[in-house]
């Protein structure tokens, strides 16, 4: 790998890192490029290629993570936690949740009790997983490391 992908991939994980940190936060992408110190667009298309998904969508997938833990492990409103995890309204909040986890909060919260397992089964095993008929997208990350592999 050479030096410039190798830094290119260690600005991408201090910006998912600083998403990973801040998630509950007021973020946008001109912020966490500039943790990274990539303009917009370059950020928005190697974090897309790194990854597989934009850094909006996977600061929503973090979010949605987080939320799923505190319907299950709490009782607390579902108002509560959206605000609580970073979303602005409830309404984007129960559609983005439905689009990741399949199912609407309320729903997830019915039929997910709180599960007394170690902390990495229970997170292993509560990821959200793509929504019926969903394809997986490939990165084209993998497939680079693997052509570049002597």
């Amino acid at each position: 790998m050479s030096r410039e992908v190798e830094d290119l991939n260690r600005r991408l994980l201090r910006a998912r890192d600083a998403m990973d940190r801040a998630y509950a936060e007021p973020l946008d992408v001109r912020a966490v490029a500039a943790v990274a110190h990539l303009s917009e667009a370059h950020f928005i298309r190697s974090f897309r290629t790194c990854f597989g998904e934009t850094p909006h969508r996977y600061l929503q997938r973090r979010r949605v993570e987080r939320s799923m833990f505190l319907l299950r492990e709490t009782d607390r409103s579902i108002t509560d936690i959206c605000f609580d995890v970073g979303f602005m309204s409830l309404g984007t909040f129960s559609r983005t949740f439905r689009e990741i986890v399949g199912e609407t909060p309320s729903g997830y919260r019915d039929s997910h009790p709180a599960i007394e397992a170690p902390n990495c089964f229970q997170m292993a095993a509560t990821r959200p997983r793509l929504p019926v008929g969903a394809a997986p997208r490939s990165s084209s990350f993998g497939e680079a490391r693997a052509a570049a592999a002597p």
